[in-house]
């Protein structure tokens, strides 16, 4: 169903946005719960959650006989891009503190921006760039609150590597993004998301055979761990489901604006779950974050011409690259 007039578009495409975010929070919970039961086994989360992916739109794609849209290596491409932006993230962790990597995934922001404007051809008005400074400044304001956390201190860390590897990992998601909104806005959603799982089943599930079958014998599977395990797949669905929605309204930028208020979600999972007090600061943060995005949708629709006129002849170029 297409909703008609810009001001019901823009409150649908910001709730669906938050429901992109509040679907990572909740992966994010559930992997910590995971974590809290001694089980370390990101790959094979993955694994799982791509599988699904994969038995839910691989029929669909079945079904149609078509052939691809877009070559199959591109896709695999997209995935390995991915999937090295998490492993440089996790390995960020090693080196540098929470709060300075939580910032500065803030960096996928300027990137996708760059990579938009150069690949696709997307132009930004000045009350876009606002909204989307005004948005970074809302979830640092969250994080420097947590600047006196105790794990500053540890003298073991190497913070400059670490946050070098952490922006490494933002320029992969900055790709693997712009990729996603150009599949997603030229080609057809469902043959990405398919290819998405199936790709993403077999490179996570070569990694775990190499690097993670020890952890998998030493993984208690109790009802309760083959519910979290399921319960991230499903989760992961809605997530991957939604995300290619926002990205195809809007694109990548606004969405990872949106992903913004994943943070400040955890904190809502703090306090019905945990039952743990929150610094009055994170409600500023939100909202600092939502005013960013309102502005930022708002302006979005003055620069939806441009945008569409410019890509046309770099999606004639990419058609003929996927000949070649």
């Amino acid at each position: 169903m297409e909703i008609k007039g810009g001001t019901w578009r823009m409150l649908f495409l910001l709730l669906l946005g938050q429901l992109v975010s509040f679907s990572l929070a909740i992966c994010n919970f559930i992997t910590s719960v995971i974590s809290d039961h001694g089980v370390d086994a990101p790959l094979t989360q993955s694994f799982f959650s791509y599988m699904l992916l994969a038995l839910v739109y691989g029929p669909i794609l079945l079904r149609r006989r078509q052939t691809l849209l877009i070559p199959w290596y591109w896709y695999l491409l997209l995935v390995l891009i991915d999937v090295a932006g998490n492993c440089l993230t996790i390995k960020a962790y090693q080196y540098s503190y929470i709060t300075s990597i939580t910032l500065l995934s803030c960096c996928t922001i300027p990137w996708v921006m760059i990579l938009t404007r150069f690949a696709l051809g997307a132009r930004y008005s000045f009350w876009q760039f606002v909204g989307a400074g005004t948005s970074v400044a809302g979830l640092s304001v969250a994080i420097l609150s947590d600047s006196d956390s105790p794990d500053v201190q540890d003298v073991s860390k190497i913070p400059l590597l670490g946050d070098a590897i952490a922006i490494a990992g933002t320029l992969c998601f900055a790709f693997s993004n712009v990729g996603e909104e150009y599949c997603v806005k030229k080609k057809d959603r469902i043959e990405y998301l398919a290819m998405l799982g199936i790709f993403g089943m077999l490179v996570t599930g070569i990694q775990l055979t190499l690097f993670e079958r020890k952890k998998i014998d030493a993984v208690n599977w109790s009802p309760t761990m083959i519910g979290l395990f399921a319960g991230f797949a499903a989760v992961f669905l809605v997530f991957r489901t939604t995300a290619p929605f926002v990205i195809k309204m809007s694109g990548a930028t606004l969405f990872n604006l949106s992903l913004l208020t994943t943070d400040v979600w955890a904190v809502a999972v703090r306090i019905f779950f945990y039952h743990q007090q929150v610094n009055w600061i994170y409600y500023i943060s939100f909202s600092i974050v939502a005013i960013g995005l309102v502005i930022y949708s708002v302006n979005e629709s003055s620069s939806d011409d441009d945008i569409v006129a410019s890509t046309t002849e770099q999606a004639t170029q990419y058609e003929q690259l996927s000949r070649e």
